[in-house]
């Protein structure tokens, strides 16, 4: 199988890592210092499910010099998809198809505007992962999924062959028969993560072992679970009893990456994320306090990061 993994980050660097060792061919999208270093160094990762350096790296950052393949991964950043979606047209073939692995809720519907409906799947992942230094990727905790299911719902045969890759390359699988219900549970967990900690500056362990600071985790998952069921997604009842379970497992020092981005003063996916949650909420006339609390107090550092990028670009 030949895949394209678009965005060489703490996610597309682990997941495309893993599958170049299995034998999978990967071909990397990626930029700047990061793509520099993988290009005369090599990727090297370290998990818990193996540490390994692939050398040489196929890596470029333009998807026309790597032409036609199987599958897409699209691992950019959930603010970075719709200036991606239209440069991905050099990837596809006859019977390529795409999945998006970002944070958010949106992307997979960003991206099937620009590419078409057919052309792509749902995905999630997760995983506590990040860029350690340019070529370097570091994976902590023993969560490592990714779960992946046709849009309209159900499976298929290429998922099913994509699936057969991953878990040759040791990352778990679910092959999902409702995709969206599974990238809302997701969402349900990351983002309140992401923002709580956000906005205290603090690491999971912290902000799940306070009691004001685990009950704003539980009441912002709840106004997730609330729009999503406002929106018409068959989210399980039990879903944010099983998404607070999940960040109990997680490294006390865990931080999400939007947490990560928004205290380094880098352009984060804040609008994808908490954005997301308070601007879906008005389209469904659902009050979010929670969400339009964090929003307000994160959005003046997102705007500076923002404001500071462009500087730096012109």
């Amino acid at each position: 199988m030949r895949v394209a993994v678009v965005g060489a980050g703490g996610v597309g660097g682990l997941i495309g890592g893993l599958l170049a060792r299995a034998g999978t061919q990967v071909l990397f999208v990626a930029r700047g210092e990061h793509l520099a270093a993988m290009r005369t160094s090599g990727l090297r990762v370290d998990s818990p499910r193996a540490s390994f350096t692939i050398s040489p790296v196929q890596a470029s950052d333009d998807p026309a010099t790597i032409g036609a393949v199987d599958a897409v991964l699209v691992a950019v950043k959930g603010w970075q998809v719709r200036d991606v979606a239209p440069r991905l047209q050099p990837l596809l073939g006859d019977g390529t198809f795409v999945v998006p692995l970002e944070n958010g809720v949106e992307a997979a519907s960003d991206l099937a505007r620009v590419l078409g409906e057919e052309r792509v799947a749902g995905g999630v992942c997760h995983m506590l992962s990040w860029v350690e230094g340019p070529g370097r990727i570091r994976h902590v905790g023993q969560i490592l999924r990714v779960t992946i299911g046709e849009r309209r719902g159900g499976t298929s045969a290429r998922l099913e062959a994509l699936a057969t890759a991953l878990r040759a390359a040791d990352v778990d699988v679910v092959l999902s028969d409702d995709v969206e219900a599974a990238t809302w549970e997701k969402f349900l967990f990351i983002e309140p993560f992401g923002a709580v900690g956000a906005v205290t500056r603090a690491a999971i362990g912290v902000t799940r072992g306070l009691t004001e600071t685990r009950q704003l985790l539980v009441a912002a998952m709840n106004e997730i679970a609330a729009l999503a069921k406002a929106r018409g997604v068959r989210l399980a009842p039990e879903a944010v009893a099983r998404s607070l379970e999940l960040l109990d497992k997680l490294p006390a020092d865990g931080t999400a990456s939007m947490q990560r981005d928004i205290v380094a003063g880098r352009p984060s996916e804040l609008f994808d994320q908490t954005g997301a949650v308070v601007r879906l909420g008005k389209d469904a006339a659902l009050p979010v306090p929670i969400h339009a609390c964090l929003y307000a107090a994160l959005l003046p550092q997102e705007q500076a990061a923002r404001r500071a990028a462009e500087r730096k670009q012109a």
